[in-house]
This record gives structure tokens, C-alpha cells and sequence, in this order.
């Protein structure tokens, strides 16, 4: 299966757990001119940034740890950014992570709260 194929229904098995979880979703997809965040979701009164990642296997680690102090800087940047415009900051903000294993008879979603804290210096 093609990488950008994985990444999409990855996003897809996110986004449906996530909603069975109790989120709600926001956004898909946003993008701006510092980059992309994967699904923007609230949770209660917490808007949520969550970085999905997907992968065949884990023969080159888990998923969750591909999201490394750069791609944390990056969401950072991003989620200020979408905070700001969209007005939000009388909401609590957080990162999860979505890690996301795809074999070719099942897959396996798990989700990490509160994967990392702000990576960004305003």
C-alpha cells in the first residue's frame, strides 16, 4: 500500500476513534502558512491538536516516537496560530498523538494524551 494511502486511512481509523472516544472534531487536515496539523478536536472545553502517525509495522519503532522536538515545534507553531485567529484562548490547549499500526488483516489505533507540552517560544 503507497505511504500517502496509509497516511489517509490512518487519519481515517484516528478520527474514528477518536469520535468513539467522546471528541469532537473540528477540523481535517488544517493547514496555514507554518504547516499542518493532522485533526483539530475538542474535548469537553480543551481543544486538542493530534498528530496522527501510521505504519505498516513497528520494525522501525513505534509510531508515536516519529514525533520528534522539530514536529513538536512545528504543531506548536501551527496551534498558536490557529488559537489566535480562531480566538480560543480562553480554551485549554493539548497535544495528543495518535499512533496507528496497519497489518494486512487488522490494524491496531492507539492514542497518547497529553503526548508533549508547548514546543514553541512566542
Amino acid at each position: 500500500m503507497h505511504n500517502l494511502k496509509i497516511g489517509k486511512l490512518g487519519e481515517q481509523l484516528a478520527v474514528d476513534y477518536l469520535e468513539k472516544a467522546g471528541y469532537r472534531i473540528l477540523q481535517r487536515n488544517y493547514r496555514c502558512r507554518f504547516g499542518e496539523i493532522d485533526i483539530i478536536a475538542k474535548e469537553g472545553d480543551t481543544i486538542v491538536f493530534v498528530e496522527v502517525k501510521s505504519r505498516r509495522s513497528d520494525n522501525y519503532g513505534a509510531p508515536q516516537f516519529a514525533v520528534g522536538i522539530e514536529k513538536q515545534r512545528r504543531i506548536s507553531k501551527i496551534s498558536l496560530y490557529y488559537i489566535q485567529t480562531n480566538r480560543l484562548e480562553s480554551f485549554n490547549a493539548r497535544y495528543d498523538v495518535v499512533a496507528v499500526i496497519m497489518r494486512s488483516s487488522n490494524w491496531h489505533v492507539e492514542l497518547f494524551k497529553d503526548a508533549f507540552e508547548l514546543a514553541y517560544d512566542l
